[in-house]
């Protein structure tokens, strides 16, 4: 098989774990803080194994969340779209650090 490498880089990330609970039910994610993929953290569930980059844009879009994440109904996506809100960097500052 021949294979062409794109990039294979390391680095030092920040890794932060959070659980949570609402009314719904309860919810453990990991956050990957990297300065890989433009800058967007990436969002692990770590019940489902589900992951994503997310910016600030993704927040906001509770369809994406809803099949990203495969959760079960609006409600949900509401709940994680707050949480995501506070754990996220605003989409200006990821784009600040790439000009």
């Amino acid at each position: 098989m021949e294979m062409e490498k794109l990039y294979d880089e390391m680095e030092q990330s920040n890794v932060r774990f959070i659980g949570f609970t609402t009314m719904e039910g309860r919810y453990d994610f990991g956050i990957v803080y990297t300065s890989q993929f433009f800058g967007k953290p990436l969002i692990i569930c770590m019940q489902t194994g589900q992951s994503a980059l997310i910016d600030g844009a993704d927040i906001r879009d509770l369809d994406y969340l809803l099949t990203k994440f495969k959760l079960p109904n609006y409600r949900v996506a509401m709940d994680l779209a707050d949480f995501l809100d506070e754990v996220v960097p605003p989409s200006e500052l990821i784009e600040a650090s790439y000009e």
